[in-house]
């Protein structure tokens, strides 16, 4: 064998560095590559949200909130919110139990209460609910009268939470309420409800004014029989009156009549009365007639 050149020698040990720095880059290159992949395998979601894993296409679970890992390439993620969701019902135009045009308009609010059935049973639960709450409204808008409507809201937005919750319920979502928030009826039927409304109002106003008008008059009964039994007191309320008259400064004239004058003609015509009284018992003619009538005129004279 001839020694090799030393130029030769050269050359190989260049080749092999070679040979080594490339396979450090490679195996480098690989490592990076390995630990990106590996990085892009961690996920983190809120705690208002979690993450429905599928593996190869299969259901694998839920995961969340907070940090967890899928194996990269082979598992995919879909991020569900759990907090609650409004949805705007537009007006829906239904006719009542008793034939009447209306628009409900309401508000609906859900939330997702089982991932895996929201995202694998149903394609948009979003729009599913929301023409479920449309039908719905429709279908119990005419099932209840129009005073029902207008009076027991409460108890229809409770009505309409039951029917919509149970049928989203195989969806895994769960309506936490319904509220209307407008009813719109034809005008025709505003004018003849504020007719109904007016009429009872004047039904009201006149039973009050009646009550008032039965307590002013036992009221003043008993003032009447308090007057008869002590005449003074109407001596005063007379004062009274002359007072209140002169605060209003007003050039009202007054004449005064002693109260003795009102007791002796209702004494005079008391007796006369009794005297007439008598006079018929006993059976008078004609000419007795004459003179009770008589008497009587007098009586109206002196009472007058």
């Amino acid at each position: 064998m001839g020694l090799e050149s030393p130029e030769i020698k050269e050359c190989d040990e260049k080749m092999s560095a070679l040979a080594v720095v490339c396979g450090s880059m490679f195996i480098l290159i690989v490592l990076v590559l390995i630990f990106i992949i590996l990085l892009s395998g961690i996920r983190v979601v809120k705690e208002y949200e979690r993450a429905v894993i599928f593996r190869l296409g299969k259901f694998d679970g839920v995961k969340g909130p907070g940090i967890f890992f899928i194996i990269p390439l082979l598992d995919t993620m879909q991020k569900v919110d759990l907090r609650v969701v409004t949805v705007d019902i537009p007006p829906q135009e239904a006719i009542t139990k008793d034939n009447v045009t209306v628009k409900v308009n309401a508000v609906l609010y859900y939330k997702i209460s089982n991932p895996k059935t929201a995202i694998i049973d149903v394609e948009n639960h979003g729009k599913a609910i929301s023409q479920a709450a449309q039908t719905t409204v429709r279908s119990i808008t005419g099932q209840y009268e129009l005073d029902e409507l207008l009076k027991n809201r409460n108890t229809v937005n409770e009505r309409l939470r039951e029917i919509i919750d149970e049928m989203s319920d195989p969806w895994g979502i769960k309506v936490t309420g319904v509220e209307t928030k407008d009813l719109i009826i034809p005008v025709t039927m505003q004018r003849a409800m504020a007719k109904e409304a007016e009429a009872e109002r004047e039904k009201r106003s006149r039973l009050i004014k009646a009550q008032a008008e039965l307590e002013s008059a036992s009221k003043l009964a008993v003032a009447a029989e308090q007057i008869s039994r002590n005449p003074s007191i109407l001596e005063l309320r007379r004062l009274q009156m002359i007072s209140e008259v002169g605060i209003e400064q007003n050039t009202t004239t007054i004449i005064l009549m002693p109260s003795e004058f009102v007791t002796f003609a209702k004494s005079v015509g008391d007796a006369a009365r009794e005297f007439s009284q008598r006079f018929l018992n006993d059976g008078g003619s004609e000419k007795k007639s004459k003179k009770l009538s008589a008497l009587e005129d007098s009586e109206d004279l002196i009472s007058f």
